[in-house]
């Protein structure tokens, strides 16, 4: 099981997210850039490849930069 701020897949539809927390057998997950959070079945979560993490920390450094400051 990926820590908490580690990127994860959710092997349900292979979305990948930041682990914010885990709850029982329960997951949940913020999708890098922001948007909505989701709950994923911690049996379902599987670490993020490298791959999937350098796209996905990519995508956030592209949101930040697109905040106002």
């Amino acid at each position: 099981m990926p820590a908490a701020g580690a990127f994860a897949v959710d092997g349900r539809d292979g979305r990948v997210g930041r682990v914010l927390e885990r709850s029982g057998d329960l997951v949940r997950l913020r999708p890098p850039g922001g948007g909505p959070e989701w709950v994923c079945p911690a049996q379902d979560v599987q670490p993020a490849s490298p791959g999937e993490v350098l796209r996905a920390r990519v995508t956030e450094i592209n949101r930040e930069g697109q905040l106002p400051r």
